[in-house]
C-alpha cells in the first residue's frame, strides 16, 4: 500500500500564496505519476496538476501560470506552489499517486485551502 500525507493547507487572502506538500511512503515502487486534484462543495473532483517521473507536467487551464507542481524523488514528495490565489481556488486539495502496475491509484485524505479576505 501507498500512504500519502498532505500538508500546507490553510487560510490565505486573495492574491496570496500557499505551498502544499505530499509525502509518499510505503510501497512507493513503480509510482509513475503524482498529482493534485481538488473538490469544492457540491462539485466533482477535478484535476489541478500532474507530474511524471520524467518531469513532464500538466495543468488545468484555470491554474496555468499561477500554480507550479514539482517533485523531490529523493524525499518521495510532491509539491504544489500556488500563487495569485483566487476565491474560486477554495477547495479541498487531494494528492494522488498512480502506478502503472495494475493501474492503481492512491489518494491522500485531503487538505483544505480557503482563499478569503
Amino acid at each position: 500500500q501507498v500512504r500519502l500525507v498532505e500538508s500546507g493547507g490553510g487560510l490565505v487572502q486573495p492574491g496570496g500564496s500557499l505551498r502544499l506538500s505530499c509525502a509518499a511512503s510505503g510501497s512507493i515502487f513503480s509510482i509513475n505519476t503524482m498529482g493534485w486534484y481538488r473538490q469544492a462543495p457540491g462539485k466533482q473532483r477535478e484535476l489541478v496538476a500532474t507530474i511524471t517521473n520524467g518531469g513532464s507536467t500538466n495543468y488545468a487551464d484555470s491554474v496555468k501560470g499561477r500554480f507550479t507542481i514539482s517533485r523531490d524523488n529523493a524525499k518521495n514528495t510532491v509539491y504544489l506552489q500556488m500563487n495569485s490565489l483566487k476565491p474560486e481556488d477554495t477547495s479541498v486539495y487531494y494528492c494522488n499517486a498512480h502506478k502503472t502496475i495494475r493501474a492503481m491509484d492512491y489518494w491522500g485524505k485531503g487538505t483544505l485551502v480557503t482563499v478569503s479576505s
